[in-house]
């Protein structure tokens, strides 16, 4: 349990939040969410520890202890991954390094072997013999290879080192735990092993996440940083985004009386608690709903950017074909091989792989940007695209304003109707002389999405259109996505963004497709699609 009293962090003149009251408690995990810069990964800090308060008090219970998902890669390069996870429970690696320590000594007294065997004792109590199978069996429920185990840390990839230290905060079954941004690097088959971790947790959990469908499988509740305050309220994410839409909706209806707006409220809520009911999602496990409360319905101060994609001409029959298309990898990884398949009118295509650099190659190769490959594609004479790269690095190699370097690619170069486009992306005032080099990897996302938007193409191209965007940011563009009248072809690893929007998965394996219209969800659960993806990749 975690106590917060009377808490506030300032800094310099800016006040993130203050008179902060809140307990969190055994058995719930809390979805720490805000806009930008409002202070999630603050907050979190402070709970940890790392960060002193500007006023008030935070306790954790007696005895208790309280983990974190440590952010530095190259903390524990000396150490094996295996002591690196045992490390996490710091008790345990007291009592382990203490007897070994005794044992290693050449002058073993009768004094060190009534100290040893106290120690043995403690050891035992804490399952100590154990401790090694429990670390391994974290690791390889978050994928990393049994060989890799007694490797040095500093021998690792960022990505592999990123699911040791995710191991490392969940060892021993801490009392409470702290996760900032926990999915960052993992592929889905991890996170979904993480969500059925957290979901079944009987101790108390904080997370801050950019991934709602994450979110919403494993919190109870979800506290809000906004109005220069944090609130807790009962429900996860989809609950408290659908009832601040609805609050602002009520708020803006000015016509509408109190108690007509109390019925809206509360029939809202009982819908909501039916669906999660009747849900899948392991949040039904928790009381999370006796605690819905009308009266703590409130419209968020949260700013959505206006993505609209406007398609010039309705695509024709023709959209794409692919014929025997494969492509190598420089260290010659097969990425893909025998990929022929054509893309129908309405569809829109969630591109998956076990190997991530698949899709972009794909992508690459259908927007004419690499030569290197086999096969052939066509697109249809009605469509034309706009596409959203992995990396779009080459795009801001200057120091233009946003004004002009928006302009380069738009034929209307106006500063009142570049401006525009600019405001819908949440840039104002002074902002939109920016110089692009400057750009956070959020704000440049933005800046693709308007130049996306110019285009008023019929396809849309998407790698990871998810990275580097708030939640605000995720659901405006998850919310076009599925209204969009045109094709998509996209890859993420943002769940809910694919299971919303998409109603085909193609999977690209070095030995041809699995191609499945059907619900990503259902992609993923399926045991024959699960048989069927071995033998692909020849496992």
């Amino acid at each position: 349990m975690i106590t917060v009293t009377n808490l506030a962090m300032q800094f310099g003149k800016r006040v993130l939040f203050s008179d902060v009251n809140l307990k969190f408690t055994q058995g719930n995990c809390y979805g720490v969410i805000g806009a930008n810069g409002a202070g999630k990964s603050t907050f979190i800090r402070m709970l940890s520890g790392e960060l002193e308060p500007t006023k008030g008090q935070i306790s954790i219970g007696s005895g208790e202890r309280l983990s974190v998902l440590r952010q530095d890669h190259f903390e524990f390069d000396a150490e094996t991954v295996i002591d690196t996870v045992m490390m996490g429970n710091d008790k345990l690696w007291e009592v382990k390094t203490a007897k070994e320590a005794i044992y290693a000594k050449d002058d073993f007294s009768e004094e060190d072997g009534i100290r040893a065997a106290e120690l043995e004792e403690k050891f035992a109590e804490m399952d100590g013999w154990n401790a090694e199978s429990n670390a391994a069996q974290l690791l390889s429920g978050l994928g990393i290879r049994e060989e890799l185990h007694y490797r040095l840390m500093g021998e690792l990839s960022n990505k592999e080192k990123v699911r040791v230290l995710l191991a490392r905060a969940l060892y021993g079954n801490p009392d409470n735990l702290l996760l900032d941004e926990p999915t960052n690097d993992l592929d889905i088959e991890a996170v979904m092993w993480l969500e059925n971790y957290l979901a079944n947790y009987e101790n108390t959990v904080l997370v801050v996440s950019h991934d709602r469908h994450f979110l919403d499988a494993v919190c109870t509740h979800t506290i809000d940083i906004d109005y220069g305050k944090i609130t807790l309220f009962a429900g996860n994410y989809t609950f408290w985004y659908e009832s601040s839409q609805l609050a602002l909706r009520q708020l803006q209806n000015q016509k509408q009386k109190a108690e007509e707006k109390r019925k809206e409220l509360e029939e809202f809520i009982r819908r909501f608690s039916a669906n999660v009911a009747k849900s899948k999602q392991t949040t039904s496990r928790k009381k999370m709903l006796e605690k819905l409360n009308v009266e703590e319905i409130q419209p968020s101060t949260r700013k959505y950017p206006g993505i609209i994609f406007t398609p010039e001409r309705e695509p024709g029959n023709m959209i794409l074909e692919i014929n025997g298309m494969g492509k190598t990898a420089e260290d010659g990884t097969v990425l893909f091989r025998n990929v022929s398949f054509n893309v129908e009118k309405g569809d829109k295509v969630a591109f998956v792989s076990r190997d991530p650099r698949a899709m972009t190659a794909f992508f690459e190769i259908i927007n004419g940007n690499d030569k290197q490959y086999e096969g052939k594609y066509n697109w249809g004479v009605t469509i034309t695209t706009a596409y959203l790269p992995l990396d779009n690095t080459q795009f801001f190699n200057n120091d233009l304003p946003l004004t002009d370097w928006l302009g380069q690619f738009s034929q209307d170069t106006t500063e009142a109707y570049i401006r525009g486009y600019l405001g819908k992306m949440l840039f104002s005032g002074d902002e939109i002389y920016k110089k692009s080099s400057v750009l956070s990897g959020g704000e440049k996302m933005r800046c693709m999405i308007a130049r996306m938007m110019l285009k008023n193409a019929n396809v849309m191209i998407l790698d990871s259109p998810v990275n580097h965007l708030d939640l605000e940011s995720i659901q405006a563009f998850n919310n076009t996505l599925i209204n969009f009248k045109g094709n998509v072809l996209l890859a993420s690893h943002d769940r809910e963004f694919v299971s919303t929007v998409c109603n085909r998965i193609i999977e690209l394996t070095p030995n041809g497709i699995i191609d499945k219209y059907m619900d990503y969800d259902e992609y993923l659960t399926s045991e024959a699609i699960r048989e069927v993806r071995e033998r692909m990749y020849g496992a």
